[in-house]
């Protein structure tokens, strides 16, 4: 189980170099919420950002990842660095993000999570 959960996340962190919006729709839960800071954003808000090229991510380089899976349920944490531009601002910073993962008929889904500066 943890091995499918792990690909999953290295899905995911590849789609997010890549601006690849099809993996990411695929690995995002319809009802997805998200927490940066103290706003909230959506599966849609996330989506838009890179399909519009307002969000490139240029690096994500895992320094560790911490896995519980608990039947259909899991949690990743993640740890490294992530790099890119957002609305033209270059930002280069350790990140934190704390991944709920839902298992249903299409494999793993993020559908909830959390971002902080690590």
């Amino acid at each position: 189980m943890e091995e499918e959960l792990r690909a999953a996340e290295d899905r995911l962190q590849a789609a997010q170099v890549a601006g690849d919006v099809t993996v990411l729709d695929e690995l995002m839960d319809d009802r997805l919420v998200f927490t940066f800071g103290p706003d909230l954003h959506t599966k849609q808000d996330d989506l838009e950002l890179y399909r519009s090229g307002r969000q490139v991510v240029t690096k994500v380089a895992e320094e560790d990842l911490r896995i519980l899976v608990s039947g259909d349920m899991a949690v990743t944490w993640f740890l490294g660095e992530v790099a890119g531009v957002v609305d033209g601002v270059e930002i280069a910073a350790r990140f934190r993000y704390t991944r709920t993962w839902l298992r249903g008929e299409s494999g793993w889904r993020v559908v909830a999570a959390h971002i902080s500066p690590a």
